[in-house]
């Protein structure tokens, strides 16, 4: 067991390694020189740092932003946090041993379905599988499952998203990126979905969000990172104007809040400038190294990387879909309780990540209109979802908590809402 618990909690949740590792026995399996299969390996090492560095430094921005919004606003509710459910399951509920092997599972589900079936993908985001395991661990002991039961429903389950999330997304992808060279992994997917799916109905012969002709006066903001600091510094001011001088300079230290402001919103577009630049690099050796693991292992597979490798295919609709997803769930976060739901509060991570990628989407289906309309949709959706589902995770002992990403919120109301009843027609 503790060897199996250093390969999950010191390489396998390693992203970075294990994409490395991926590399390595592609380009071996390519029988490419040795220099070149080191070299590829390294760099593929080195592209996904980087992303993961410009990563950090948005996810830094972001939660000071979260902090002045909620203060600014005078906001009171749950924020949704997948880590605080994987760590009272581990810690509180002694699940560390199901959700660990339950990991392993669904990694090993994933190859066989893509082996067998025609959903060639296999799904590379470490972290994502971690967060899908705790869900179907949880739900599945509260069905009644437990020993090697749990671990083979939570892991076939899990497998199912790990091949089905990426396959369904791919017409849209391939739209995207114009190749089928790779595809999406990240278990928000089906919130992108039911965003393109609005997209398209509203945003019907609009332009696309890449293609806006800006006055001559503003023709900076065709330059991508201009275009994201223009919408951000504003953001950020105002907000921090909002949640006033005092507790701004509890952030801000010694500089002025405004000013302090200013520069995490400078930040923000750092973070952006350098997630893209690794993405790049990870991109042209990724690709390239997986034909091995595709020509080899499982035939035709496709690689489902995490949602910035779309980035730089629309970085204009990344914004839009941000900004508009985040109108969406400050709609709803007043909405929902008038329906005895729990208020949710905006997760400022949520709302870039998921928000942006959800807006490469809706502009690749409905352009300009279709990111407006289908962005505050999304919004709403990826908030009531997780509402959803806080009346089971308080039956559970999680009081006042949920889950974000609606793809393991979806296999938590799966198990609640189809597998749990059928478990208790057998007890």
């Amino acid at each position: 067991m503790a060897i199996i618990d250093f390969i999950i909690n010191s390489i396998l949740t390693q992203a970075s390694i294990t994409i490395a590792l991926i590399a390595f026995a592609g380009l071996l399996l390519q029988r490419k020189p040795f220099g070149e299969v080191m070299s590829g390996s390294f760099k593929t090492m080195l592209g996904f740092l980087v992303l993961s560095a410009g990563s950090s430094i948005i996810v830094g921005s972001l939660l000071y932003f979260g902090d002045i919004f909620s203060e600014g606003f005078g906001m009171e509710g749950i924020v949704p946090s997948i880590e605080a459910i994987n760590g009272q399951a581990m810690n509180d509920l002694g699940l560390a041993n199901q959700i660990a092997l339950t990991f392993l599972a669904i990694f090993i589900f994933n190859i066989i379905l893509a082996r067998f079936t025609k959903w060639k993908y296999i799904f590379l985001t470490g972290q994502a599988i971690l967060w899908m395991a705790t869900m179907t661990t949880v739900f599945g002991s509260a069905a009644g499952f437990s020993g090697i039961s749990l671990i083979i429903v939570g892991g076939l389950v899990g497998g199912f998203f790990a091949v089905a999330m990426p396959a369904i997304a791919q017409p849209i992808v391939r739209k995207i990126t114009g190749t089928d060279d790779i595809a999406l992994g990240h278990f928000c997917t089906i919130g992108y979905l039911f965003a393109a799916g609005i997209s398209k109905v509203a945003g019907k012969n609009s332009g696309s969000t890449e293609n806006i002709k800006f006055p001559k006066g503003l023709g900076f903001l065709s330059d991508t990172y201009l275009s994201v600091a223009f919408v951000m510094v504003p953001l950020y001011m105002v907000t921090a104007l909002f949640a006033g001088a005092e507790f701004g300079s509890e952030l801000s230290g010694d500089v002025n809040y405004v000013v302090f402001a200013f520069l995490q919103a400078v930040q923000f577009v750092v973070g952006v400038y350098v997630l893209l630049s690794g993405v790049r690099l990870l991109l042209a050796e990724i690709v390239p190294a997986f034909r091995g693991i595709a020509l080899k292992v499982v035939p035709d597979a496709k690689p489902a990387l995490d949602c910035p490798v779309l980035f730089p295919y629309a970085p204009n609709a990344v914004t839009a879909g941000f900004v508009t997803t985040t109108i969406g769930t400050v709609i709803a976060m007043f909405v929902l309780p008038w329906f005895g739901l729990a208020m949710i509060l905006p997760g400022m991570l949520t709302n870039f990540f998921a928000g942006g990628t959800a807006g490469i989407f809706m502009n690749a289906v409905g352009g300009k209109r279709g990111v407006l309309i289908g962005g505050i949709a999304h919004g709403f959706f990826i908030t009531l979802l997780p509402a959803l589902l806080v009346p089971h995770f308080n039956n559970l002992g999680f009081i006042n908590t949920t889950a974000t990403d609606v793809d393991t919120v979806a296999a938590g109301l799966f198990f609640e809402w189809l597998i749990h009843p059928i478990m208790n027609l057998f007890a």
